[in-house]
């Protein structure tokens, strides 16, 4: 019995499970991951420049690289003409605490860049959440695309959706 129990804790241990005290083995918790059919080109980011925008420096050398986020759109903080938006302080904090520093999986759609050469991408964390959506998620981004860069325009309207049904960020009103 002794042998079953360690067998089994060792197999749990291989395949990601844990096993309890009575020897059986738990299922893994499922985990986010990024899909496998993303191609990704790994960035640090350098700074945060608002809602939707960030810098980084691409691990096959390019630095300081202006990125905009593919499909969504935050409130102004940095714009001459605009100003602050409502909900632009928001969005840039919560943006700033979600990629700060952090490694991050760029895809890119159809287009390289957009109009101020900043390079257009999806960002997706190591743990599989896709920025942009996350931001839509949060009601601090709204959905915005502008063809052909629309892989993943439906995942972007269902968050929205979400958002203003629960309330969150712009949508509390």
């Amino acid at each position: 019995m002794r042998r079953l129990t360690l067998a089994l804790g060792l197999a749990g241990l291989l395949v990601g499970c844990s096993a309890s005290t009575n020897g059986a083995v738990s299922p893994p918790t499922p985990a986010i991951e990024i899909p496998g059919s993303v191609v990704c080109q790994w960035a640090r980011v350098r700074r945060v420049t608002d809602g939707d925008t960030i810098r980084v420096d691409f691990e096959d050398g390019a630095s300081n690289q202006a990125v905009r986020y593919i499909g969504v759109d935050a409130p102004e903080t940095v714009d001459p003409v605009r100003g602050v938006q409502p909900f632009g302080p928001e969005a840039s904090a919560e943006n700033s605490r979600m990629v700060s520093g952090q490694r991050l999986c760029l895809e890119k759609d159809v287009s390289e860049t957009d109009r101020y050469d900043r390079l257009l991408r999806y960002a997706w964390l190591a743990d599989g959440t896709m920025v942009n959506e996350a931001l839509v998620l949060s009601g601090l981004a709204t959905v915005d695309t502008f063809p052909p860069d629309v892989k993943y325009v439906e995942r972007f309207i269902a968050a929205q959706r979400d958002a203003r049904a629960a309330r969150r960020g712009m949508w509390t009103n």
